[in-house]
């Protein structure tokens, strides 16, 4: 990849995926350079660990790249595009990370042709493991949307959808890992109280999840199924199962998606007034 890659704005999520895109050698460090609105001991540290280019200086950012990445945040979207619409030319893509920030309302914001992707990755870009999600706004075309596709591949999966799906997918995807973290939080807790080794639970925890993710991927079998050939009658993971169920474990699942994806919907309706 030959596109010279600016962040506008320094942030967790820019540099997991600074990250991600370093180590993978997607582009070489010296396509990658950073801007934030005054921090400047942040940009340092990016500097220094990753080897990108830095500067506070927006101009000279928005000059020198081919893809401009908004990742500040949401609440700062408007300040932010109206201190760099002047400075672009229509060929320069935008992609936006902002969550509940419609490419429509970026392309009001900007009142210009460029072609806008959004994008919704998760934490676990930082080891090139995310779940990413991507749309494409209304001058955005196929070979836009690809190449953005390829360039968050380095970060992991990727997938293309609707923009109206995009608030549910943020809740089931990008809000997704800090609900498996809870429960393991959960069994954290138990280990806790059972006595029991950390060091020892920690990697059983671990690949415990990682296999059930990685039969998820290889089975033809529902989770449903797959959960079925594991819970004998009268058996350890029936009782279980059936404690879960009393407490309405399922229901609480899909209640927090419920609500992680209204939030979402909100953040845009408070993000776009």
């Amino acid at each position: 990849m030959r596109e010279t890659i600016a962040f506008l704005g320094a942030g967790s999520m820019a540099e997991a995926i600074i990250s991600g895109m370093t180590a993978n050698k997607i582009v070489s460090t010296q396509q990658i350079i950073a801007t934030n609105r005054s921090n400047q001991k942040r940009l340092l540290e990016l500097e220094g660990t990753y080897h990108i280019k830095t500067s506070l200086d927006k101009k000279e950012v928005i000059e020198q790249s081919d893809i401009l990445i908004l990742a500040m945040k949401p609440k700062d979207i408007k300040v932010a595009i109206a201190e760099i619409k002047s400075l672009l030319t229509e060929n320069k893509i935008i992609v936006s990370l902002l969550a509940g920030i419609s490419t429509g309302f970026i392309q009001q914001q900007l009142a210009t042709k460029n072609p806008i992707v959004r994008v919704m990755p998760n934490t676990s870009a930082m080891i090139g493991q995310s779940a990413t999600t991507i749309t494409s706004g209304k001058y955005a075309s196929a070979e836009h949307v690809h190449l953005i596709e390829k360039l968050m591949t380095s970060i992991g999966t990727t997938i293309v959808i609707k923009e109206e799906d995009m608030d549910a997918f943020t809740a089931l995807a990008g809000s997704g890992p800090a609900f498996y973290y809870y429960m393991v939080e959960a069994m954290e807790q138990f280990v806790e109280a059972k006595g029991l080794d950390k060091e020892i639970a920690k990697p059983l925890m671990v690949q415990t999840i990682k296999g059930a993710a990685a039969m998820l991927e290889a089975s033809h079998d529902s989770p449903k199924v797959l959960r079925e050939k594991i819970t004998s009658p009268g058996g350890t993971t029936e009782t279980g199962i059936n404690t879960l169920s009393e407490h309405r474990f399922q229901a609480a699942i899909i209640a927090c998606l419920e609500q992680a994806t209204l939030r979402s919907k909100e953040l845009r309706d408070l993000f776009e007034k």
